[in-house]
């Protein structure tokens, strides 16, 4: 990746870009709210400048922007098990500006170099709710049209986010040439990070909860999640054998199994289901085996008069 030192205008664009959160004056723990930052820019921009510049050039994060707050989301199910609750990371302003600036030098570069694989369609620019449900139909489609036997195992992870081992994903972004300074930059932001759960958006009850360390995992609602974690599942379909074919959407992989006969394709089933556990296991994410399901897709018999 080449470094440059960045020009005030892309500081400027960034803050213009930030999102303010329903409630304006929410902030991170440092209690500066997104909109403060917005109208105090043209006061503070020069110094922000200097100060990214030296970020970028020492390849290191400040402490002080590593603390997240977490507020917990209810999805759905039963209000009383903490796993239906989704964690969305509460990062202060300032986080959010370096982020932007990180997240667009890698994301060049992956561009550029045509890192993402194109069997993800969740998290990218041109990609659509619409090719997914497209790719998947196909792929049962195409099989079928050939005469083959196809089935889909159906992949949902647990806590994806939360389980992505920080050695394995730096080790996965130095073999896409994410390496030098910008590797140890973004070794620093991931150590050394630390959050706490407030409920009811209220820190002053009992509720809230002591700051404690974070050794694993990539920031929900951040910019650096998404992208951390498409990386870091990139290499998932090199699993695929035959003419077995995956569909990713961020964590739910969907692997189809195809083949001539039932001899094959029982064996081809169980060896693909074995290799998708493999990789999980040795990428230390957790699979839900309750969510996952196999579907064996055949032609609709018509019913002789």
């Amino acid at each position: 990746m080449s470094w440059h030192y960045l020009p005030t205008y892309e500081i400027q664009n960034i803050i213009k870009l930030l999102k303010l959160k329903k409630k304006k004056k929410t902030g991170g723990y440092d209690e500066i709210a997104t909109q403060i930052l917005k109208l105090s820019a043209p006061y503070v921009i020069s110094s922000l400048t200097c100060i990214c510049n030296a970020i970028l050039n020492t390849c290191i994060f400040p402490d002080k922007l590593k603390y997240t707050i977490i507020n917990p989301v209810f999805k759905k199910g039963d209000g009383q098990d903490v796993t239906n609750y989704r964690p969305i990371s509460l990062l202060t302003s300032f986080s959010k500006v370096i982020e932007n600036l990180m997240h667009a030098r890698i994301l060049d570069h992956i561009t550029t170099n045509s890192i993402l694989i194109n069997k993800q369609y969740r998290f990218r620019t041109w990609y659509s709710n619409e090719q997914v449900s497209f790719s998947l139909t196909n792929n049962i489609l195409t099989a079928m049209n050939n005469n083959l036997k196809i089935g889909g195992i159906f992949c949902d992870l647990q806590k994806a986010f939360d389980c992505v081992n920080h050695k394995i994903l730096l080790d996965k972004l130095e073999f896409y040439r994410i390496e030098g300074k910008f590797k140890t930059l973004i070794e620093y932001y991931l150590t050394c990070r630390y959050q706490k759960v407030i409920l009811n958006n209220n820190a002053n009850t009992n509720s809230s909860l002591k700051w404690k360390l974070i050794k694993n995992g990539v920031p929900q609602g951040s910019t650096f999640g998404p992208l951390f974690f498409l990386l870091y599942i990139n290499d998932l379909p090199k699993i695929i054998t035959k003419n077995n074919s995956m569909v990713l959407f961020t964590d739910n992989a969907s692997l189809f199994i195809t083949d001539s006969n039932d001899l094959d394709f029982n064996i081809n089933i169980n060896q693909s289901f074995h290799n998708i556990i493999s990789w999980f296991n040795s990428n230390l994410l957790i699979l839900k085996f309750n969510k996952t399901h196999y579907v064996e897709f055949r032609k609709k018999k018509l019913l002789s008069g």
